[in-house]
């Protein structure tokens, strides 16, 4: 399997995506660069259909790569959140739970820019 290494060793590579994946579960929208955003996406769209199956296994895989992150006001983490509110929204489909949206260069170093968000 061909893969972006992003200019990162590898346990570089797996934290930056920890952390893009976890934000995304939070936020359900985050900017970053496109390559970074196409290689996020797949992560992602594997994390939410582990949620969908929602047995403990799925959910100790999904805990085991998604940081421990308070997500919402009441104190819910993101691990939770992905299971109780984002996986019953998909609970029709088959894939396709994200969108890249491309923004443009970015200011500093004119690298493209876009927007990946949840469906």
């Amino acid at each position: 399997m061909a893969y972006r290494k992003l200019g990162r060793r590898s346990a570089a590579r797996k934290a930056l995506f920890r952390d893009l994946v976890t934000d995304l579960i939070i936020n359900e929208r985050i900017e970053t660069t496109e390559m970074k955003a196409k290689e996020v996406r797949s992560i992602a769209e594997k994390m939410i259909t582990l949620a969908k199956r929602g047995d403990l296994h799925a959910r100790r895989q999904v805990a085991a790569f998604v940081r421990k992150e308070v997500a919402t006001a009441e104190g819910r983490d993101a691990v939770q959140k992905l299971f109780d509110d984002i996986a019953p929204r998909y609970a029709e489909r088959n894939g396709g739970y994200t969108r890249i949206l491309k923004v443009g260069p970015r200011r500093g170093d004119a690298a493209p820019m876009a927007y990946l968000e949840l469906v």
